[in-house]
């Protein structure tokens, strides 16, 4: 991959070619080979990092009738044609300048390109927006922080706090065709310091039901009202159905994992899912708002506070797996507080717009746990403990694996009813990605990327083939192995 950073491209598999990203280059490699096809590189302006918080990454390509769709750091959207890597079209979302970028994999919905932006921690105002696949032509832009006079202004106090106000859209949502409804969770409010924007501050820290063909929003649902905590509600957005009912869940970073009604928006559940959360005790399950302790309060005052999960979350952006069989999500939770004390913002575009002071609080002992989850209720139902936590996605499959990976370099597959390790494997360097399985010749496989070392592994059998170390990975295993 010729690049040395983390790597959270999800590899996209398609008749036998499977395509990767970094944060400067698309890549197309023979899935049983791992010979590259083709690389088309990315320029962009040397200024560009710094305004990309947090990773200079790349999160993967969605692919339509031949044609692979990406992000740019440098706020582009461009289209390539799957065979040869060569640019069909490219459009400018936004001047980065203002502390725009984009990380995020596009998500096509009903015919429409759909992608998000990131800049969380700049003082942007957040958007999500929809493109024509053929042409690259912008079809709709939908702000996630509303401008006076458009519902959920309201939330936002009187003056201009709404133009900085936040909202980033830098994970990929959902899509669900029966109902033609793509779902997209929003991030934190800008900047940091609540006690600057009295209100709710929609639609930050909350998941949009909208319309793919013209991005009307037709439903919300807010995670954590007026966020001082950087919880976001980006995270993935997993769909299914529970007792005849289509619902919606996700294991927010703020410690709290929700299921709700896909059609109507409605609550279903929300409860707790790691040890410590202690900036509210419970979600009201009929007003769908949280109460809030007292740490919450005094996060807005100018104390110096500690609270528990830290603004790395329960869970950060590294997806979580569900079985439908067994009614279990497993996910890669935190165990890190954060200490935490507001200050007077200052705006300048293009520098981070925090408003606060903070440090991390680590305990002793196991930072993370991989957890077996039972959505309804939060509980494990079984734990995998380790000192350095975990950061890369869950695999779950219908064969009773569990697949994720270390920072330390390890990937690990588990037996998802005992927890029992089935085997590991070091790659080499740190796995911050989410792995994806595919089948080929009868026989299934996973894959996941690393941040350096080896080009392309390929476990087969007892035929192992691998290529010489040269920055950045993808590993590829039997499922048998």
């Amino acid at each position: 991959m010729n690049d040395n950073r983390g790597q959270e491209s999800f590899p996209l598999v398609k008749d036998g070619v499977m395509y990767v990203t970094t944060h400067n280059s698309t890549v197309a490699i023979d899935a049983m080979t791992g010979k590259q096809v083709w690389k088309s590189v990315i320029e962009y302006p040397a200024e560009t990092p710094r305004v990309a918080c947090c990773g200079i990454v790349n999160r993967g390509v969605a692919m339509l009738d031949g044609k692979l769709y990406r992000t740019t750091l440098d706020a582009h959207v461009i289209a390539l044609d799957a065979a040869t890597g060569a640019e069909v079209w490219r459009t400018k979302s936004i001047d980065i300048n203002e502390g725009y970028s984009m990380t995020v994999t596009p998500l096509i919905a009903d015919g429409v390109v759909i992608v998000g932006v990131s800049g969380g921690e700049y003082g942007i105002r957040g958007y999500i927006e929809g493109y024509d696949p053929a042409s690259g032509e912008r079809l709709w832009r939908t702000y996630t922080v509303p401008e006076p006079g458009q519902p959920g202004s309201e939330t936002w106090p009187e003056g201009d706090a709404w133009k900085n106000g936040g909202g980033p859209a830098w994970l990929t949502g959902t899509y669900d065709p029966d109902l033609n409804t793509v779902y997209w969770g929003v991030g934190n409010a800008g900047p940091w310091n609540a006690g600057v924007r009295p209100g709710d501050n929609l639609y930050t820290g909350s998941m949009l039901a909208l319309d793919p063909k013209t991005g009307s929003i037709k439903w919300h649902y807010q995670f954590t009202p007026n966020d001082p905590f950087d919880y976001d509600g980006t995270n993935e957005l997993v769909l299914t159905e529970m007792d005849g009912k289509k619902v919606i869940m996700q294991a927010n970073r703020n410690g709290f994992l929700y299921v709700i009604d896909r059609e109507s928006g409605k609550l279903v559940a929300a409860n707790k899912f790691v040890d410590r959360v202690d900036w509210a005790d419970s979600i009201d399950l009929a007003s769908g708002k949280p109460n809030q302790t007292e740490l919450a309060a005094k996060t807005r005052s100018g104390e110096q506070v500690e609270f528990w999960p830290s603004a790395f979350g329960g869970k950060n952006w590294s997806p979580m797996a569900y079985d439908p069989a067994s009614n279990t999500a497993f996910a890669n939770t935190l165990n890190i507080g954060m200490n935490y004390k507001a200050v007077e913002p200052q705006y300048r575009a293009g520098v981070f717009y925090f408003g606060a002071e903070f440090s991390w609080s680590w305990p002793q002992g196991d930072r993370g746990f991989l957890r077996a989850i039972d959505p309804m209720t939060g509980k494990a139902k079984w734990s995998q403990g380790s000192e350095i936590p975990r950061m890369a996605g869950v695999l779950a499959t219908g064969g009773g694996l569990a697949f994720t990976g270390r920072m330390t370099g390890e990937f690990e597959a588990f037996n998802t009813e005992t927890s029992d390790k089935l085997w590991q494997f070091q790659t080499g360097s740190g796995i911050v990605g989410q792995p994806v399985t595919w089948e080929a010749g009868g026989k299934q496989y996973v894959t996941v990327l690393s941040g350096v070392g080896a080009v392309y592994a390929l476990f087969s059998g007892d035929e192992r083939l691998a290529s010489v170390p040269a920055g950045g990975s993808v590993w590829t295993f039997a499922l048998s192995e």
